[in-house]
């Protein structure tokens, strides 16, 4: 009889966690009732938490992240989707089925658009500098080249996309100027000439130059220069878009500091696009030049079965050191955007190789929020 008694009670707990269960997963509430608080809200007044989302993820057929980009974010950038060879493939063609359906998921659901990326070295058909003949385009041809995209672009989603990257990544880390073919041909000014035809496009929108690697001293200082001369010409350049593509041990809270210091002088600061490789790097600084490759090796592949505690132990210490600055400098911020939902999503699987196991964002391959989350939470709070 008292065997039966006790099975009984068992089950009764088994219910009651059960339901307790059912409860919070329909309510957003813990097993005491208190309500689960996202990150968007977490940092309502602060700054807006961002994502970067893939085409499944903005048409609704990725089951497991669309609903966390819908409860944990409240800005989007398209991962892709802007860049000069989707949108603009062929000289007389442009594509902007797949835009328009971002677009318009940002507005369904209230979220502040980032369109990316106007002018980049990366991503950009050969076209683009080139002449029907295969030679390179004169300095005026390109400029009106450039013109064209970017008020056909912007002019489209005018009054609806609240930001842009006009400028992506146009230095290098040790701040000299990338050699690309903008550069080459147009010159230095070429980025003073697309910030004003994004300004003449759309005048209310907010203009970035964005780039990775910037808690470098150089990188940083070069950055200020080059954005103050193009604002001292009375062209407007709304703030600098820090890439976050971090490691474990980079960048440090000083130097993450000290360069969010710097560019507050110029406007707002934005964190574009954070994430935390966890992986071993080929290089001593690896950035984010999409067109660096390495040779796949085991040693540089070690977390295949799973991240180990000890790893994800250091990852969220660094994501919370990231949050703890930025919240410091929460007057001069106004987004933090991740790149990528999930663990499995993240362009850090495939680069600077193929094949790799990567853990680089704040949810796993589950959909499941990392031990991150509630520290950076409890650090907003």
């Amino acid at each position: 009889m008292v065997q039966l008694m006790n099975q009984t009670k068992l089950i009764r707990s088994l219910l009651v966690v059960g339901l307790l269960t059912i409860a919070s997963a329909c309510t957003g509430s813990d097993q005491n009732g208190n309500k689960k608080i996202t990150l968007k809200d977490a940092f309502e007044g602060k700054f807006s938490i961002g994502v970067a989302l893939s085409t499944d993820q903005y048409k609704g057929l990725d089951e497991r992240a669309t609903p966390i980009i819908k409860k944990q974010f409240n800005s989007i950038t398209p991962e892709n989707d802007m860049k000069w060879m989707h949108i603009h493939p062929e000289s007389d063609v442009y594509f902007f089925d797949d835009a328009d359906d971002f677009v318009e998921f940002g507005e369904e659901h209230d979220m502040f658009i980032i369109g990316h990326t106007l002018v980049w070295h990366s991503q950009t058909p050969r076209w683009v500098f080139e002449d029907e003949h295969g030679d390179p385009l004169t300095r005026d041809a390109l400029l009106a080249r450039m013109e064209d995209h970017i008020k056909t672009v912007m002019g489209r989603y005018k009054g609806r996309v609240d930001g842009w990257d006009v400028v992506n990544e146009a230095l290098n880390d040790d701040g000299t100027m990338r050699e690309s073919p903008w550069y080459t041909i147009i010159g230095e000014d070429y980025l003073a000439k697309a910030f004003q035809f994004a300004k003449e496009a759309d005048p209310e929108a907010e203009l970035y130059y964005n780039d990775y690697n910037l808690h470098l001293p150089a990188k940083a200082d070069a950055a200020v220069a080059l954005v103050r001369s193009i604002q001292e010409q009375g062209i407007e350049v709304t703030g600098i878009g820090m890439q976050g593509h971090y490691g474990m041990d980079y960048p440090t809270a000083e130097d993450f500091d000290s360069s969010i210091t710097k560019f507050k002088k110029l406007g707002v600061v934005a964190i574009t696009e954070l994430d935390i490789d966890v992986l071993p790097s080929p290089w001593e600084h690896m950035g984010a030049d999409v067109n660096m490759t390495a040779e796949l090796r085991d040693e540089l592949n070690p977390f295949t079965k799973g991240l180990p505690d000890s790893v994800l132990d250091v990852q969220t210490r660094q994501f919370e050191m990231l949050f703890k600055v930025m919240l410091e400098h929460a007057d001069a911020i106004n987004r933090v955007t991740l790149w990528g939902v999930t663990d499995g999503d993240s362009w850090k699987n495939g680069w600077p190789m193929p094949g790799r196991t990567n853990y680089p964002l704040l949810f796993d391959r589950n959909g499941k929020p990392k031990p991150a989350v509630p520290k950076i939470v409890e650090l907003a709070k």
